[in-house]
């Protein structure tokens, strides 16, 4: 991507969350050098007991260790307070099973640098081709999406996607004990929107897993499900919070 002349230079970093995906996370470092070869890569592995961490540093990213599992929540927080401090100005987060093509990345970016929005979400379903999803997945998405629109009166078709850019605007709000340790969805998005910030959303098609175990899998839709409910409840009591 060339930068316009007399254009401030962005700083971008990609931050990925990993737990035990050393079959992939090489992989998807690779796809992310190939879409946006000038960008940064940091890999918070949340405590994986595999060789995540030292694959994703012979890959040529940066990595940063828990020292046990904490959440995916807790490991994006973890890379944004690093960006924060490191003075990066746009942030792009993505999962390290593969799900999140790159090939959007530049898309991303584009998007908010372009369209004034603090926050943009990478939705399956704005786009022509189909992605993969189960009954129970798209249960929560339905539900989620209109307790969104409830309370903020925007429609965002997506709440749960994890392919996600933010400014450094937000970035500062997100390195705040209000970021969620493990699903930062739905409540997440409320209290952005309420607090001020813009949200966009772009279309992009998400590959089925092909190896590990995902969030959502057995009875954890469920415990999603209650969790986030009990989530979005607390946030609609909660005052807004006051945008710097």
């Amino acid at each position: 991507m060339n930068q316009p002349e007399g254009e401030k230079r962005q700083k971008i970093l990609v931050v990925i969350p990993a737990l035990n995906e050393a079959l992939t996370i090489s992989k998807v470092i690779a796809g992310v050098k190939d879409s946006l070869p000038e960008v940064d890569i940091l890999v918070v592995d949340d405590g994986s007991t595999d060789e995540t961490a030292k694959l994703a540093k012979t890959a040529g990213a940066r990595v940063l260790q828990h020292p046990f599992n904490l959440g995916v929540g807790s490991a994006l927080q973890t890379g944004f307070k690093y960006a924060g401090k490191e003075g990066y100005t746009l942030v792009i987060q993505l999962d390290a099973d593969g799900q999140h093509d790159p090939v959007y990345l530049p898309k991303f970016i584009q998007t908010l640098k372009e369209s004034g929005a603090d926050l943009v979400i990478g939705s399956r379903f704005l786009g022509g081709e189909f992605s993969p999803i189960s009954f129970s997945r798209l249960f929560g998405i339905k539900i989620f999406s209109g307790l969104i629109y409830l309370a903020t009166g925007q429609r965002i078709t997506d709440p749960t996607s994890g392919y996600r850019g933010l400014t450094a605007r937000l970035l500062n709000f997100f390195s705040s004990d209000l970021f969620p340790q493990d699903f930062p969805d739905a409540d997440l998005i409320i209290t952005v929107l309420r607090s001020g910030f813009k949200i966009k959303e772009i279309p992009v098609v998400m590959k089925p897993r092909l190896t590990g175990l995902s969030l959502h899998r057995g009875l954890r839709p469920l415990y999603y499900i209650y969790k986030m409910f009990l989530s979005i409840f607390v946030t609609l009591f909660r005052p807004p919070k006051e945008v710097p």
